[in-house]
């Protein structure tokens, strides 16, 4: 076994616990820190011994039912927002262009923006093509992949496979077909329903045990798909 596979388990649940330590910091979660790192490596032991089991909200982990999900109501001004964004159809790179185009419908006619989101990829490229289809509007975001920080910081050189690739195809999950790479770029559907929810914007009442247990089984997920060990197969 390579070293950076020795230390990715470990870097990935430390860098959980401290997102979940600034949530707690920040008043954002309620629990306090040591239950929340008991509950996110009882989750993850417990996935590791069962060798793995993907999350489908509607039929298997019902117990997330608990998080609030249901109470979650998407944006309606989502296609709004994006359309607003600047145009960048000349400044995005070629390998970009064509990887979305791969993944539109033939003959879409798209404009291309820039989107921000989030605060774990800011600095990173990421461009959005979307136009009108049938009726509705569609978008596909391109992200440039970039290597772990692990790896810049034991000064190792960019491999050309990423592990967020090997994650993708064999993690132990329910597998997007929007959502893959293509020439060093992650493209990924955009939609008002299919989009990460920050904790932030969760109602208030809501299970956080249920919540950090599950973080720490899908961190054990997405290790047996990377790692090699057997797993069992589900449909």
């Amino acid at each position: 076994m390579s070293r950076i596979r020795c230390h990715i388990p470990t870097n990935d649940l430390v860098r959980l616990a401290a997102s979940v330590k600034i949530a707690i910091d920040s008043e954002t979660l309620t629990i306090a820190f040591k239950e929340a790192c008991d509950l996110i490596l009882n989750g993850y032991r417990d996935t590791l011994k069962d060798e793995g089991c993907p999350f489908v909200l509607a039929e298997q982990k019902r117990n997330l039912v608990r998080l609030g999900i249901k109470e979650i109501v998407p944006p309606e001004d989502f296609w709004q927002k994006l359309n607003q964004r600047p145009g960048d159809r000349l400044a995005i790179p070629r390998v970009a262009k064509e990887a979305l185009e791969a993944e539109l419908p033939k003959g879409l006619d798209y404009r291309v923006v820039r989107r921000e989101a989030g605060n774990g990829s800011l600095g990173r490229q990421r461009f959005v093509a979307i136009g009108e289809w049938k009726g509705g509007y569609i978008a596909r975001e391109a992200k440039a992949v970039t290597p772990s920080a692990c790896a810049w910081l034991d000064g190792r050189k960019r491999s050309p496979r990423s592990y967020y690739e090997d994650a993708l195809e064999s993690a132990v999950r329910s597998h997007d077909p929007f959502q893959k790479i293509i020439k060093g770029w992650l493209i990924r559907r955009l939609s008002p329903d299919s989009n990460p929810i920050e904790i932030a914007d969760w109602p208030a009442k809501r299970d956080e045990e249920a919540l950090l247990h599950a973080m720490g089984c899908e961190a054990a997920n997405v290790h047996l798909g990377t790692s090699g060990h057997s797993r069992k197969s589900v449909e």
